[in-house]
């Protein structure tokens, strides 16, 4: 599987792209819907959202009406698996930074949204966060290989490993 790293719009999203023979997922279109249909090679199968924030899904309305694609997010996902064409995904509820947020694990890979950070988490002061509901999440993903390679939804590619210092602090 290959993976595009697009970053998006005014809060530099980050939007990948996973490419596997011939077929494309999206996850978290945040803006610039011309820069992200550029880099889609073959179908696009899907795409993926994080959560809801604006600056998530600000290409999302363009990309589902071109491709006529569907959309699987927090309100039309009711498994904790999620299988389109040859990717299959583990849904990992994780909310915290919003009560819709969601990140998708495949092959060892992370998309976390703004959950986690390299260095840090999601906010969780706005108005749609919650720090019990995050401690959760964190006590979640701690479970999960420190091998686990986390795609965020913004800045630097990181690993559980290299972050459970730093999560579990948040935890005291």
């Amino acid at each position: 599987m290959k993976i595009k790293t697009l970053k998006v719009g005014p809060l530099e999203t980050n939007c990948y792209i996973l490419i596997k023979n011939n077929q494309s997922i999206v996850i978290d279109p945040g803006d610039d819907f011309q820069i992200i249909q550029k880099e889609i090679e073959g179908d696009l199968l899907g795409i993926l959202i994080t959560h809801s924030h604006f600056d998530h899904i600000g290409a999302l309305t363009s990309l589902k009406e071109y491709y006529n694609s569907p959309v699987y997010s927090y309100k039309n996902i009711v498994s904790n698996k999620l299988k389109i064409k040859d990717f299959n995904f583990e849904i990992i509820k994780n909310p915290g930074h919003s009560f819709d947020s969601i990140s998708f694990l495949i092959e060892e890979k992370l998309f976390s949204g703004d959950f986690i950070f390299k260095g840090t988490i999601g906010r969780t002061d706005l108005p749609t966060g919650d720090m019990n509901q995050m401690k959760n999440s964190i006590n979640n993903i701690l479970n999960y290989s420190d091998n686990l390679i986390i795609y965020p939804g913004h800045g630097e590619i990181t690993t559980l490993q290299n972050e459970r210092r730093v999560l579990n602090y948040f935890l005291t």
